[in-house]
């Protein structure tokens, strides 16, 4: 299975100019977990709800006085739309992430979450499957 096949296209985006009270507002208006913060069309950072619930504690100020920019810490990771989501679940794990925001270029097309990913696991290991009765078909024919 292909990313581009669950992830989700309707991204959530904040500039990168934006305060945490504008990233905690599309949050909470959108229903989503994270924020993607762009330059223009490219992504530069993300903003989780967890960043935003540390940072409002930790720093004691008002939401509308902590830029997004301070808390968006790249590298942002990234995918292709074309790679497998078996190899972007190993990329989340080895890198520590539970969001992967697929790209194209310099643009966003699109973000993964490790629920997109956990809500496919039937499908992924029915694909693994079939593709495994492929290869000992193949094996067999060829006398191996």
């Amino acid at each position: 299975m292909l990313v581009r096949e669950l992830m989700t296209v309707e991204v959530v985006t904040v500039g990168v100019d934006a305060t945490l009270d504008d990233a905690v507002g599309k949050l909470l208006a959108e229903g989503v977990g994270s924020v993607v913060v762009v330059d223009g069309e490219t992504p530069t950072g993300i903003v989780t709800e967890t960043d935003a619930l540390r940072a409002a504690h930790e720093r004691g100020q008002s939401l509308d006085e902590i830029p997004v920019r301070d808390l968006a810490h790249p590298p942002l990771v990234t995918t292709d739309p074309d790679r497998t989501v078996q190899r972007v679940a190993r990329t989340m794990a080895e890198e520590g992430v539970k969001k992967v925001v697929v790209t194209e270029g310099l643009s966003v097309l699109g973000i993964v979450t490790l629920t997109d990913v956990v809500y496919h696991v039937a499908d992924l290991r029915k694909e693994a499957a079939a593709a495994a009765e492929d290869l000992a078909e193949r094996d067999w024919r060829r006398g191996g």
